[in-house]
């Protein structure tokens, strides 16, 4: 596990998803500071007013009203964001969809559904700075 706690945002309207990753970030891996929005409702001014700038940003893609590649977009147009790791969490993967994801700006995917067994594996590499595409 990392020897400091990151901040990590995650975007996602599904209230059981939510709960699954913040029991894994907090009591499986110890990380405390993780803000969770449920959905992408005015995105910018809610990320804009969290406390402090998250190190990873976890993006669901079937979000609403503006989904994952659009919070991604308005992300990368603002500099505090442009180099961010900012990695798709998302069910619904298809063959082609990496290769998408890559040509849009995302750092990174993470097929759910999650395990606690590989993601805090996959979460310390995203810490590292090395790619992660993960289709389990």
């Amino acid at each position: 596990m990392p020897t400091h706690h990151p901040t990590v945002l995650y975007v996602d309207d599904d209230p059981m998803s939510r709960d699954v990753l913040k029991i894994l970030f907090q009591k499986v891996m110890g990380i405390t500071d993780l803000f969770l929005l449920p959905n992408s409702e005015n995105f910018m001014a809610q990320v804009q007013a969290l406390p402090q700038l998250p190190e990873v940003i976890f993006l669901d893609i079937q979000v609403r009203p503006f989904n994952g590649y659009e919070m991604l977009s308005m992300l990368r147009q603002d500099p505090a964001y442009a180099h961010q790791p900012i990695i798709a969490l998302t069910a619904n993967v298809m063959a082609n969809d990496v290769e998408r994801m890559k040509n849009a700006g995302f750092s990174g995917l993470i097929a759910k559904p999650i395990t606690n067994r590989i993601f805090p594996l996959l979460f310390k590499k995203i810490l590292a700075g090395e790619p992660v595409w993960y289709i389990s």
